[in-house]
């Protein structure tokens, strides 16, 4: 038995998308089975580039047919979906789900510059759009498109964002690779603030020996300052 035939039925009676490794934990585990034959655990040892590449053969030949469906890889994990234009006859059947308002043209706007350069900063976004982003940011960050990556190594240490998997599903894409080309967007210059400072006189930060030192030439500088007040009094009235 062909293993894309196996993968094809695993995914027809799943009920979500699957990934590499689910489809791979599934034939592992028909391997455990007491009645398993040789064939089944041979393919229990399957590897991730020979999984993918039957993935793509199975993907090709169901194009090839134009069928009602076909198989997509939506933010690394693969399913069979019906094609758009049987739409109306699906809403008929399971009728219209309510799903979230649309993003609005600010929100989306955010959302690129995030996609394009993250890791980013609210700062960074800022600085590309020209006007403040906390209320785009928030909305996107409330529908799960974004998250938290990191702190920023400059002063203050900011957050870094960066899209999610959800990201990816909204807009059905496999990967970050297949967002459409927008050089003009990745060469906007982005001004850095400074990093933080790590050696300043005075400060915790500064080496403790350095610190005495400094402590050594002040006392100096008093007990010197004080030698010439004693030599030179200052003049006193008639």
């Amino acid at each position: 038995m062909e293993l894309k035939f196996i993968v094809e039925s695993l995914l027809f009676s799943a009920q979500k998308p699957m990934s590499l490794k689910e489809l791979r934990d599934v034939l592992a585990a028909a391997a455990e089975a007491d009645d398993a034959d040789a064939i089944i655990k041979t393919l229990a040892k399957i590897k991730e580039n020979e999984l993918t590449a039957v993935l793509e053969q199975l993907a090709a030949e169901h194009a090839t047919a134009a069928r009602s469906y076909r198989l997509a890889c939506v933010a690394g994990s693969w399913q069979f979906v019906t094609q758009p234009e049987f739409a109306p006859w699906l809403k008929a059947l399971v009728g219209v789900k309510i799903r979230p308002s649309r993003l609005s043209q600010p929100a989306l706007e955010t959302l690129a510059i995030i996609a394009y350069r993250q890791p980013i900063t609210r700062s960074e976004v800022e600085q590309i759009r020209g006007v403040n982003v906390d209320g785009t940011m928030q909305t996107i960050l409330e529908r799960g498109l974004v998250e938290s990556v990191g702190r920023a190594e400059v002063v203050g240490r900011p957050n870094t964002y960066g899209t999610t998997a959800l990201f990816l599903e909204y807009f059905g894409l496999r990967s970050l690779e297949d967002l459409p080309a927008a050089d003009e967007l990745r060469r906007i210059p982005v001004a850095k603030p400074p990093a933080p400072v790590t050696a300043d006189p005075g400060l915790a930060t500064t080496p403790p020996e350095q610190l005495q030192l400094n402590e050594e030439a002040k006392m100096k500088d008093e007990k010197t300052s004080a030698a010439a007040a004693i030599q030179d009094p200052p003049p006193t009235n008639p």
